[in-house]
């Protein structure tokens, strides 16, 4: 997302209009039911975390006598919701929300007017068709509004049109004498330095560039809810698999009883299209216990599909719910599939998060008609719950 922060240096010459920021965060885990996304306050972090410290220097009223609100803070939060969706469509946001010298900072952009970066907003528009989903607005602060929000962006230049994602939150800054927005500050999930000019920042662009192949045909739908540098963190919708017993997770052993469903070898002799990825499921801590699954299209009802031909192969429902998943490219072997399950189930311990038993490979292509270096291969893990910070 095309913003972010000021730095002390503009703040000290600026007057005294805007309201302070602080990056308020939130705790990892709640205690509800499995599968559900909650949502937890904690307090912020102490002025020793060198990772936040630049951004607290951003302040211009003392914490200990903050002024009394005078604008409708809450009602902005309200207007937020309204109006951020529009960022990258044609409607676009509301420029009257926002001070004409409006300060906005994110990793490796910056802008001082409204209308350098409603520029800024359309050279993204034309150059990585972005897709922009608010998940939350809280108040964190006398003039102060947070956002979370998810940006997906195809980088349109590039022949293979690269997928990047980014998710994070946007501190704003209300100007306490007309109410309007006068900062507007983004930090990334995906990297620790958040300052501009950040070189990680940028980095973490460019890694995002590399070539990954993925077919032109219906995947299981989801929403990116966070994107870290080890992994994302993905809520996904019901689907329906055809599935039958595999050997283990590298392996193909069962493939063509599957893909025999799809290509008439059922009750009715119908057809049905091909999708993407080939998932094989290991139920196990061990990783032994496998299946191999094709999912089918979203529109088909478990109810009114035709029954399978052979008895070793059944149709499923699979609920979704969230998950991490680890992306990599080559030849998904076996010792390679192991490695990348246990280095995304550390990283998400690490985290604090609580990775189920046993894990998924997804392949997307086909590896006969793909080189190995833009195969998209994925690794899985279902969560038990998850909480969105």
């Amino acid at each position: 997302m095309a913003t972010t922060h000021l730095t002390t240096q503009i703040l000290r010459q600026a007057p005294p209009v805007c309201g302070s920021f602080r990056r308020v965060t939130t705790t990892g885990l709640s205690s509800s039911s499995p599968l559900t996304i909650t949502f937890k306050t904690r307090k912020e972090p102490s002025p020793k975390n060198q990772k936040f410290k630049w951004a607290r220097k951003l302040s211009l009223v003392e914490e200990s006598s903050p002024p009394k609100p005078t604008v409708d803070v809450e009602g902005l939060a309200t207007f937020l919701y309204d109006d951020l969706p529009h960022l990258f469509d044609d409607q676009g946001i509301d420029r009257t929300a926002y001070d004409e010298q409006v300060k906005f900072r994110d990793p490796i952009t910056k802008h001082d007017t409204i209308s350098g970066y409603l520029f800024n907003i359309s050279l993204l528009k034309v150059l990585f068709r972005p897709l922009f989903q608010l998940h939350w607005v809280k108040q964190t602060g006398p003039y102060e509004i947070t956002t979370r929000w998810t940006m997906v962006m195809k980088f349109m230049p590039l022949p293979w049109k690269p997928e990047l994602v980014f998710t994070g939150t946007s501190v704003m800054g209300i100007n306490p004498n007309n109410g309007k927005f006068c900062s507007h500050v983004d930090f990334w999930d995906s990297i620790e330095n958040n300052e501009y000019f950040s070189l990680e920042g940028l980095w973490d662009v460019f890694r995002q560039l590399r070539v990954y192949k993925t077919p032109d045909l219906e995947t299981p739908r989801y929403q990116i809810l966070k994107r870290t540098a080890n992994y994302e963190v993905r809520k996904y919708e019901p689907f329906i698999v055809v599935e039958t017993i595999g050997e283990k997770l590298s392996g193909s052993n069962g493939f063509n009883a599957v893909a025999g469903y799809i290509f008439g070898k059922n009750s009715t002799t119908e057809k049905i299209p091909m999708t993407t990825p080939v998932f094989t499921h290991a139920l196990d801590p061990e990783l032994s216990d496998v299946s191999i699954q094709i999912v089918l299209p979203s529109e088909k009802d478990i109810s009114s599909l035709p029954d399978p031909s052979q008895e070793t192969v059944k149709l499923r429902k699979v609920e979704g719910g969230v998950a991490a998943a680890l992306k990599f490219s080559g030849k998904p072997t076996e010792d390679v599939v192991r490695e990348k399950e246990k280095a995304l189930r550390s990283n998400l311990m690490k985290d604090g998060l609580k990775p189920r038993i046993g894990c998924m490979l997804a392949r997307y292509n086909d590896p006969g008609r793909t080189w190995s270096f833009t195969m998209r291969n994925e690794v899985l893990i279902w969560l038990e719950e998850f909480s969105l910070d």
